[in-house]
């Protein structure tokens, strides 16, 4: 399976993992490549126009890799002090870049204008304690592809937070729009529809008014699994979007479900081996969209080169997944 890409997996607890011949092979990241011991790695993102730029979200602040994360450096700024559970660069402004914290360490929600090198907190609120996680995360951030300003803000379990300003000021959803305050990622889709995807743990909401009302998919009704976690919108092909699925956390079997439609209808994809977890993560990049990458919640991964239709599990097994990316060596 050797290829001309590297890939990158960060788990809960041994960091980030990685391939530079397309999965044949992997290294932990060690300490003498810049990264802390048993370090919990829930986030990854890539700079749109630098694809040797990755930045990591830790239990101990925000690590960047200038070598397509062959070795990392710690960002000295406040959030050293936060577990960072989210993150996003935008891809017409990279040198925007948003962060989310929580558990163990207080829900907030950051901005950087200038590529990382500092941070400020929004005026964003969140609840100090949650039933069934205690301090509540950030768990999903999107950006609406058609207004660079609207920022949607998924956290676990607190609701939906949107910024019509680029993060200055903040509105919660209304709680009866999304019944549901255990959101588990948010996604937008520049359509036709221009459509808002909203993960709760047990249904997928959708809005194609900008929030102003809101539609179950109906997961537990129409799927075979109830517990929806991860999901990606196809890039360059904005009506495609993935969903990755359980039957509860950890779970014991998962699947992942696309729409080609913008989310009105979904279709189970067909994986080669049974996941041993409920499926976690689901990720593709503009470098080339055909090639999918999707995780386990405890290790199993998979990859498409043909936008889904078909799928290999890769050899290697990790523990517990939390993010995954690729980037063209």
């Amino acid at each position: 399976m050797a290829d001309n890409m590297t890939i990158l997996v960060g788990t809960s607890g041994q960091g980030v993992l990685r391939s530079a011949d397309g999965g044949d092979t992997w290294r932990r990241i060690a300490i003498d490549q810049g990264l802390h011991s048993d370090a919990v790695v829930r986030c990854l993102a890539v700079h749109p126009n630098k694809p040797n730029l990755i930045y990591a979200g830790s239990d101990k602040g925000i690590y960047t890799s200038t070598d397509a994360g062959e070795n990392w450096a710690l960002l000295d700024n406040p959030l050293n002090n936060y577990t960072v559970w989210a993150l996003v660069i935008d891809d017409e402004n990279p040198n925007l870049i948003y962060a989310g914290t929580g558990t163990p360490t207080p829900t907030v929600f950051f901005r950087s204008q200038d590529g990382g090198s500092s941070w400020q907190k929004t005026s964003m609120e969140a609840a100090a304690e949650c039933p069934a996680v205690g301090t509540p995360r950030v768990t999903g951030i999107a950006i609406d592809p058609t207004d660079r300003q609207s920022i949607w803000v998924g956290i676990e379990v607190d609701g939906l937070r949107h910024s019509a300003d680029g993060g200055d000021t903040w509105t919660t959803i209304n709680h009866g729009a999304i019944p549901n305050l255990d959101i588990h990622n948010v996604a937008v889709s520049s359509g036709p529809p221009k459509t808002v995807v909203v993960v709760v743990n047990n249904d997928v909401y959708t809005s194609t008014d900008n929030g102003a009302t809101w539609k179950s998919i109906g997961v537990r009704e129409n799927f075979d699994l109830g517990y929806p976690r991860g999901i990606n919108v196809l890039p360059g092909s904005p009506n495609v979007i993935f969903l990755t699925l359980g039957d509860t956390t950890p779970g014991s079997t998962g699947c992942i479900m696309r729409s080609i439609d913008t989310g009105q209808s979904w279709q189970r994809l067909p994986l080669p081996v049974e996941p041993n977890t409920a499926m976690w993560v689901v990720n593709a990049q503009p470098a080339d969209p055909q090639i999918v990458f999707a995780g386990s919640r405890y290790g199993y991964l998979y990859r498409s080169d043909d936008g889904g239709d078909s799928w290999s599990k890769l050899k290697r097994e990790f523990s517990e997944i939390s993010s995954v990316l690729w980037v063209a060596a």
